[in-house]
């Protein structure tokens, strides 16, 4: 843990390390502020007295992604949640990402950190959040999201990460990505999804087979995702300065895949977040592969980043 007398925007920093991979976890939203193996950034980065630009690094809960208006339905009544996209009317990557998490326990590679999310509005349910952060010298990060709810109703639920991985200096268009989905899902340009996932054989989309990303924009939800015999789904993005693997284990459904053609000219297409999510844009309202965590019940996902420096 990094200790100051003058506190950054994101709070408390928590350096881990493992090997040749380092880390850094902060207090706001639980975080991951850099992720670095042998000097190189695996993610893109930001500094500790800046707020996340662009969701970089955020962990995203009670839903990832937007909900369209804020409203939804659940348990036979109705919520607003307050619009946090306003320019597109949505409610957009929960509730916990601006948030003071609490560190639970810090150690020289762990690091893990706690949030009850109690009676907000527009969301009025219970839910006891933890994330940890684990670096190991052969696997990279592991991170775990558990959520329990302690409540006396069910709790509609969702997460997601929001890591942009980088493969090297030289930006996206001359990185090659390996994406084992075989769905995609088409949205509106609010990014709410209209109609059904469609196939991505014969598409820009379909990166099934690894190859250059070239010119394609990417801002898709991705699903019917193949994992491996280890119940995994990993992703790969390789470059000439590294490959990066996301992995995510079971519950994980939908991956959202952006090449940030949609920011400044400094982060224009300079990374892919590569986002593991449990349930797709607008889950609250359409119910796919949303959770409904019972009173008393846990839920516990994994993801992680393993890298290789050229």
């Amino acid at each position: 843990m990094t200790l100051s007398t003058t506190l950054p925007v994101t709070g408390a920093q928590y350096d881990i390390a493992a090997g040749d991979y380092l880390a850094t976890v902060t207090e706001l939203g639980a975080g991951l502020r850099q992720l670095s193996r042998s000097g190189r950034p695996l993610v893109a980065g930001y500094d500790a007295d800046e707020l996340p630009p662009a969701g970089r690094g955020q962990l995203l809960a009670p839903w990832p992604n937007r909900i369209d208006g804020g409203r939804y339905s659940f348990g036979g009544q109705s919520f607003q949640l307050d619009l946090s996209e306003p320019t597109r009317g949505t409610a957009i990557h929960g509730l916990t990402r601006w948030a003071n998490w609490q560190v639970t326990s810090h150690a020289a590679n762990v690091t893990e950190l706690a949030l009850d999310l109690l009676g907000h509005a527009g969301y009025p349910f219970c839910l006891e959040l933890r994330a940890r952060y684990r670096l190991s010298p052969e696997a990279g990060l592991e991170v775990t999201v558990t959520a329990r709810n302690p409540g006396s109703r069910p709790a509609p639920f969702g997460t997601g990460s929001h890591p942009y991985l980088l493969a090297g200096d030289e930006g996206v268009d001359s990185w090659q990505l390996q994406l084992p989905a075989t769905r995609w899902q088409p949205c509106d340009d609010r990014g709410i999804p209209v109609g059904e996932p469609q196939d991505v054989s014969g598409t820009p989309v379909d990166f099934r087979t690894r190859r250059a990303i070239g010119t394609v924009a990417l801002d898709h939800p991705f699903t019917g995702l193949l994992a491996d015999a280890d119940g995994r789904v990993r992703a790969v993005l390789a470059g000439p300065g590294a490959e990066v693997e996301l992995w995510a284990g079971a519950g994980y459904s939908w991956l959202q895949v952006f090449t940030a053609d949609t920011l400044g000219p400094d982060a224009r297409r300079r990374a892919v977040a590569i986002e593991p999510m449990t349930c797709p844009p607008n889950a609250f309202v359409s119910g796919t592969d949303l959770l409904a965590i019972q009173p008393g019940e846990t839920v516990a996902l994994h993801w992680g980043i393993r890298g290789t420096v050229r």
